[in-house]
């Protein structure tokens, strides 16, 4: 078997391009502006007394060349001098004590809004993405934000004054100098620019996408630890992450040498770059048109040259890295969630739980026609119903589409005279009480996981709510009682217990509609007797809809719905059908000899 990961060819046809990734991150720099503002502007001033130093040097030096008769103008050479560099790093501080805080800011509302916006994709989104790939992109765009903003906003800017500003002070009083300095700059500045795009960046977004892979794979193989335990699979799953990382160690080795071919082109360009400055400027003094000043002047400015110019190369790699961590969130923002609220959607009002099915049609995007065909059905207020038939006939589906986790085709589902497409989603859902045959709990207490139904609950309405559930004695044994974590999905309780957790949950709720899918499915007899007394009791005023697999569950529903390929093709109760002898009666008879 092979794992299932998008394909490569997929992945580029998707990429974004730089100009796109960096709109979106320009959507955060500007929902600050005053904070923006002051950054660049305190930057913009630290950047000025940063110019002067190599002039603040040569001058010093030219002080100090006239002996120990010119002490006092040397030694207000020497003030200055200090003093420039004093104001700088001060300033330069300052700035980033307002960058702190608007980065911060930012950092936190990108990883805000890229879960918000994973939340609000369809089930189906979620199903065919690893949720340990997800946790990565969001976390990674949060740093590669951080790399991007640095380098926009402290360095390319500053930088671009600084050579600029010593091109052009060469230029007034060295023409040739001047030149020779702004052509080597510029070749710098765009070969980095293009050579990082176009040739490092494509084996950059392999080992990205490799490292989401890595962290899908890891997550999927330690959440399913339990069932690696069970069949021995430990040295299996070893092999299995030992082949996603060793393809990310091939193609990290690739960008990673990319990347040092560029910096040691780069470096040979600022090789070029010392030998020109100061070559030109031994030339012209000793042709008499310079000082020993100058020659201070040209070595102060190839340092402070090479130095940003360094630091515009690292940082042009690292923002075209911090850009393609970023991409998969700011791809996420150009996505349209599969199911969306209609703007100004109002809240669905719960009243008695009438659900009406008006000549649906509805098909899986995978599938090759219509699951449902103009399906209608009519379900009262207060009526239980069970739903039964083979496996895919569209009994699941019949309850994702009343919790509108997929939009239909064509027709209307109606829920108490309210078409369930008009209404947020989020009211629909919390109108909806679920009890699953296999309920994920979160990593939290028991309390936190019984009250998610209702966060504003009571202890006492959450130890009521478990009691009716048959969970509070199990609860009572635990050394932490309520505030016992479950664990991952809940994997430190039995199947039982998390049942009667989910059940719990579902007392909580008090929905007028209830959906049990075999909530009974894992509790031993006793126990189940006691929750099925319980539950004829949660059932009462509300519409129920029990998808049954055990038709031992079900002789007391109010009518009995058979499926089959999306169609109901019996119906009534469980004597009439049993004596019918239709497909209700053959399922019957089956169930009934396995037991």
């Amino acid at each position: 078997m092979t794992d299932h990961y998008e394909d490569e060819e997929e992945t580029r046809e998707r990429q974004l391009s730089n100009r796109k990734v960096l709109g979106f991150i320009s959507t955060y720099w500007r929902r600050r502006p005053w904070l923006m503002t002051v950054t660049i502007g305190l930057t913009l001033v630290a950047i000025g007394f940063d110019l002067m130093l190599p002039w603040a040097a040569g001058r010093m030096v030219d002080a100090v060349a006239g002996g120990p008769a010119n002490a006092d103008p040397a030694w207000r050479a020497w003030a200055i001098f200090v003093g420039v560099y004093l104001a700088f790093s001060v300033i330069r501080n300052t700035a980033m004590r307002f960058l702190i805080p608007f980065s911060a800011t930012n950092m936190k509302e990108m990883t805000d809004d890229g879960f918000r916006r994973v939340q609000s994709f369809s089930s189906d989104w979620h199903a065919d993405t690893f949720a340990g790939a997800t946790v990565r992109r969001l976390s990674r765009a949060m740093w590669g934000y951080d790399t991007v903003t640095d380098a926009v906003l402290i360095w390319f800017g500053p930088a671009a004054v600084v050579l600029g500003g010593l091109c052009v002070m060469m230029l007034v009083r060295w023409p040739a100098v001047g030149v020779f300095a702004c052509v080597v700059t510029v070749l710098y500045v765009l070969s980095n620019i293009f050579l990082t795009a176009l040739w490092a960046r494509p084996a950059n977004l392999r080992s990205v996408a490799l490292d989401s892979r890595i962290g899908g794979a890891l997550a999927d193989s330690i959440s399913s630890n339990a069932t690696v335990k069970t069949f021995g699979a430990e040295a299996r799953e070893e092999g299995r992450i030992a082949s996603v990382t060793e393809m990310w160690r091939k193609a990290t080795m690739k960008t990673w040498g990319r990347f040092t071919d560029l910096w040691l082109l780069h470096n040979l360009m600022l090789v070029a770059l010392q030998a020109g400055l100061t070559g030109l400027l031994l030339r012209e003094w000793v042709q008499g048109r310079a000082t020993v000043g100058d020659i201070t002047f040209a070595v102060t400015a190839f340092m402070l040259m090479s130095g940003y110019l360094r630091n515009i190369g690292e940082n042009i790699r690292m923002a075209q890295k911090g850009m393609d961590d970023i991409e998969d969130v700011a791809r996420y923002a150009q996505t349209a969630p599969q199911v969306l609220d209609r703007p100004a959607a109002p809240a669905f009002r719960a009243d008695l739980g009438e659900i009406v099915f008006d000549r649906v049609t509805f098909a899986y995007k995978s599938a090759a026609g219509p699951l449902y065909d103009r399906f209608t059905l009519r379900i009262a207020p207060g009526e239980r119903v069970a739903l039964v038939g083979p496996t895919g006939s569209g009994k699941s589906t019949f309850v994702k589409l009343i919790q509108r986790l997929y939009d239909i085709q064509a027709g209307a589902i109606l829920i108490d005279g309210q078409d369930i497409s008009t209404v947020s989603q989020g009211s629909l859902r919390r109108a909806i009480a679920v009890v699953p045959q296999d309920p994920a709990l979160f990593h939290r207490s028991l309390a936190d996981n019984i009250s998610y139904a209702r966060p504003d609950a009571t202890t006492d309405e959450i130890v009521l709510a478990a009691r009716r559930a048959r969970a509070h004695d199990f609860i009572g044994r635990l050394p932490l009682g309520y505030d016992t974590l479950v664990g991952e999905r809940g994997v430190k309780l039995s199947g039982g217990e998390r049942q009667r957790v989910a059940i719990a949950r579902a007392f909580l709720a008090d929905a007028p509609i209830l959906v049990l899918d075999e909530a009974t499915s894992s509790l031993d007899v006793e126990t189940e007797r006691q929750v099925q007394a319980a539950m004829e009791e949660l059932m009462t005023g509300r519409t129920t809809i029990v998808i049954a697999h055990r038709l031992s569950t079900i002789r007391g529903a109010d009518r009995i719905l058979v499926f089959d390929e999306g169609r109901i093709v019996e119906e009534g109760r469980h004597a009439d059908l049993v004596t019918r002898g239709g497909p209700y009666a053959r399922l019957h008879a089956v169930t009934e000899g396995v037991g």
